[in-house]
């Protein structure tokens, strides 16, 4: 991510005042105590996870994760690539009366690329991350000691789907565009759901279809979550929040001198997982408004986010 600043903001300051300002707030400790570690998903419960598992009517599931690969969309130098061997060394030959051969596989990738969540160490304010752990308590080239994504908590809660396309009126929503909580709620008022405790909410902007159209288009600017919205959402003790877009916040940014803010509330304030290039569009061609979510992410030790492939109950 902090990459992605360099790429969007080259030739100009990088506003380290504003970022500052930003740190001067009494954002920390966390309302979940000064020692937590787990952020929003302190909200997760097995009382939520029964009562997600009763929107289960019809059986179906949908693969929210898009296929990573070597033409993903990523943000520089982010890339992926795969080396596929044979067995016996590459000779092809078999082992055993029983003539095995077999292939192994070995991926050169980013963590950050295709549909991925980001943990708490992977964006902060000023060098401090959720809870006010400094970076410099973190950081190790190996892996980060604190926040890695191994550590987050198997999630079965309530998904919530809202679709902006309905709210604006567009198959597709303009880059910059930005959605606040009156928009939030009006979009959740539509869809006759209420956002509650322990929610997964993921917004449908219609901004995947550039993935494939115009890749680079779908990374440099894209429609998303505002500020107000991020506190509005975190307010509502969500545990993770998501969009069919590489960033989930809207590039531009809403004020061009606080880059990435949206990512420093959730991330960083308030503990809230962020869920980017989900892949939506079944759902909201279903007209799916809350769901079943389901996540068990690979636990690589100390990572700053991680690929992922959620999934949909409905």
């Amino acid at each position: 991510m902090m990459r992605m600043m360099f790429t969007f903001l080259a030739g100009a300051a990088l506003a380290m005042p504003a970022i500052a300002q930003e740190a001067e707030k009494k954002w920390y400790p966390s309302k979940y105590g000064a020692d937590d570690n787990i952020g929003a998903m302190n909200n997760l419960s097995p009382e939520g996870t029964v009562s997600a598992a009763k929107l289960v009517k019809t059986g179906k599931t949908y693969a929210l994760g898009v296929v990573t690969g070597p033409t993903t969309p990523a943000y520089p130098p982010r890339s992926y690539s795969a080396t596929v061997l044979q067995s016996n060394d590459g000779q092809g030959g078999s082992m055993g009366a029983n003539k095995v051969t077999a292939h192994d596989d070995i991926i050169h990738s980013w963590v950050g690329i295709g549909t991925q969540i980001d943990g708490f160490a992977h964006l902060g304010i000023d060098h401090h991350y959720y809870n006010g752990v400094k970076g410099s308590e973190l950081y190790q080239p190996a892996g980060v000691t604190k926040y890695g994504t191994e550590t987050i908590l198997p999630t079965a809660t309530r998904g919530v789907l809202l679709d902006m396309t309905k709210y604006f009126g567009k198959a597709t929503l303009d880059p910059g565009t930005a959605f606040n909580r009156a928009e939030i709620e009006a979009a959740a008022k539509a869809a006759g759901v209420t956002i509650g405790k322990g929610d997964v909410v993921l917004f449908h902007t219609g901004w995947m279809s550039k993935s494939e159209s115009d890749p680079q288009e779908y990374i440099a600017q894209q429609p998303g979550l505002g500020v107000e919205g991020a506190e509005y959402l975190a307010s509502l003790d969500v545990v993770m929040v998501g969009a069919d877009t590489a960033a989930l916040e809207a590039i531009p940014f809403e004020d061009q001198t606080k880059p990435f803010i949206v990512h420093q509330t959730l991330l960083a304030k308030h503990g809230v997982h962020i869920l980017e290039s989900i892949n939506t569009a079944e759902l909201a061609k279903d007209g799916a408004t809350e769901f079943m979510f389901v996540l068990g992410q690979p636990r690589f030790k100390g990572a700053v986010q991680m690929v992922i492939n959620p999934i949909a109950i409905r």
